[in-house]
């Protein structure tokens, strides 16, 4: 009972901080990307790479320059790792194999920080410095820039220019995740997390013998981890480590920075599109399945079906103990809904239902709320099926915000809602029938089949995580799961500026008496509604092969 209080109240705490949050950096975030003034630092930064910020880019343009930006990203951190010998404070640490620093590199600049490594034991401070961190920034800014184009998209009319995307970039890292970040990295500092350049710290265990135990400038990295919804830890515990996470208060603060930006950003579009309560009705939605999802999995850890975990009176198998049930269970909904994949328990140690709800979270396409960026736009993407849905039940041309949505509109928004299942599917189906994958597998049955299930849903939808049971350290599943991620970014991005430059090149249509007001709750539940009915038709099967299959057993 008193886990129980002390879970509700965090909550309850987290709900009103969020609140607090709500308005403020969401119009922040709107002025950011309408704005016409640059700061000096952006403008000199414009004038070094000779860009013009005042020239907007057609469609396939500001694609080039979220592709051309990724690779060579992608390059430079691969090299940083292949290099890593000859770098400062890379405390004697060796070159990162070929095929861990390709995996790692697509990892962090896809924002989805995947991990098949231990990074106390491979990495120095500089690589996690000036290259995972450095990403943990630069790809949750690209995120931000993607989602701020779509709803250019919906706000200009009849022009192919949606923004530039140099400008958003710069704007979307000097003026909120750096300044964020800091503040975050504060805060962490405060509530114990460590900062530290030093490799390690010689201490004398309790029976005389001397160990090292590994340090890192933590705050720094944690700060941007959580906020960008990256997920990837400076330790292998992750945000189970101590170091990353001491206590109910770091708990607390790390659950609220996942949330924050993917929350607000809903107000940033209502305020963008000149109707507030357009990203009020989307809210309700990303926020009733939050807490769906939160109660389901909360009350299968509390009332579990094996006798181990009855006698223990919950599943705490897997848990800090500073944590316990409840915050672990929160943290969990919430990273696998925000795209995050940092991780405080052992999602594998779950029960089949709260296992089921964490995989479920992101074969959904992680919209409750979603990571920075992308959850908007994966929300706006289903309320642009849900209409087109609409129009079909009532026999008109469906409209959104007055555009309407054509053959390109539902062609670029299938597309995107097709890539993730497509290569989840297809990926783990191909990873069950090669023998090797057994050999990769610590459990058999349907906890196994859960196990390749998860790999693939995190990485096809950048989130990170994993279920601790499958070895994916072998050259089949670090390809694998490295075109997984690269496909769950890249190919979805593209449909979503193709369906901006679609948008914005129409002109807008007033209302009639046959528009469904977008508005108002019933649009909010065809959203809902929309997105339960894709998810279930598509992952059902696969569903029943694995966590529903373990839950009822």
């Amino acid at each position: 009972m008193d886990d129980t209080l002390a879970g509700l109240l965090q909550v309850a705490l987290l709900l009103v901080l969020l609140a607090a949050c709500y308005a403020p950096l969401g119009d922040y975030m709107a002025t950011v990307f309408t704005s016409e003034k640059d700061w000096r630092i952006e403008a000199a930064l414009y004038r070094l790479v000779r860009v013009d910020a005042r020239s907007g880019q057609r469609w396939p343009t500001y694609a080039a320059g979220v592709l051309g930006f990724s690779f060579v990203s992608v390059v430079l951190l691969y090299l940083l790792q292949r290099l890593q010998p000859l770098l400062p404070l890379s405390s004697g640490r060796g070159a990162v194999e070929p095929a861990v620093a390709f995996n790692t590199a697509i990892s962090f600049v896809t924002n989805t920080n995947w991990q098949s490594y231990v990074p106390e034991q491979v990495l120095g401070n500089t690589v996690q410095m000036a290259g995972l961190t450095v990403q943990n920034v630069l790809s949750a800014a690209v995120g931000l820039a993607v989602a701020a184009a779509l709803v250019r998209g919906f706000v200009r009319s009849g022009t192919d220019r949606i923004g530039n995307f140099w400008v958003d970039l710069t704007r979307a890292t000097v003026r909120i995740m750096l300044p964020l970040a800091f503040v975050g990295a504060v805060l962490l500092l405060l509530t114990g997390v460590t900062m530290s350049l030093r490799s390690g710290a010689d201490v004398t265990g309790v029976d005389g013998s001397t160990h090292t135990l590994p340090l890192a400038p933590t705050a720094a990295q944690e700060a941007v981890k959580m906020l960008g919804t990256n997920g990837g830890g400076i330790f292998n515990a992750n945000s189970a480590h101590p170091f990353e996470n001491p206590n109910a208060l770091s708990n607390l603060l790390e659950t609220f920075l996942m949330l924050v930006i993917p929350v607000a950003m809903t107000r940033t579009f209502g305020t963008m599109v000149g109707n507030r309560r357009q990203g009020t009705v989307l809210l309700s939605v990303m926020g009733v399945l939050w807490g769906a999802l939160l109660a389901v999995a909360w009350f299968a850890e509390t009332h579990p079906n094996g006798p181990a975990t009855l006698a223990a009176g919950g599943a705490l198998e897997g848990k800090e103990v500073r944590f316990g049930i409840p915050t672990s269970i929160l943290f969990g909904v919430s990273t696998t809904g925000t795209s995050t994949g940092a991780v405080n328990s052992l999602h594998d140690s779950y029960t089949g239902g709260a296992g089921g709800v964490t995989l479920l979270n992101m074969l959904l396409g992680e919209v409750a709320p979603g990571g920075v960026g992308v959850g908007l736009v994966g929300i706006l993407v289903i309320a642009i099926v849900a209409m087109f849905l609409a129009g079909l039940m009532v026999g008109r041309t469906p409209e959104y915000l007055g555009k309407k949505l054509g053959q390109r509109e539902v062609t670029a928004a299938a597309v995107y809602m097709l890539v993730m299942p497509a290569v989840v599917l297809l990926g783990a189906g191909l990873a069950i029938a090669l023998p090797s994958t057994l050999d990769a597998l610590n459990d058999d049955g349907a906890h196994g089949f859960t196990e390749v299930l998860y790999a693939f849903a995190s990485a096809a939808n950048n989130n990170g995580s994993a279920f601790a049971g499958l070895t994916v350290t072998g050259d089949f599943f670090q390809s694998a799961l490295g075109l997984a991620m690269l496909f769950g970014r890249f190919v979805l991005i593209l449909a979503v500026l193709a369906l901006a430059g679609s948008l914005a090149q129409q002109k807008r249509v007033e209302a009639g008496a046959g528009t469904l007001p977008t508005d108002e709750p019933l649009f909010g539940v065809l959203v809902g509604g929309t997105l339960l009915l894709v998810a279930a038709l598509t992952f059902f099967p696969a569903l029943a092969l694995g966590p529903l299959a373990e839950a009822l057993a």
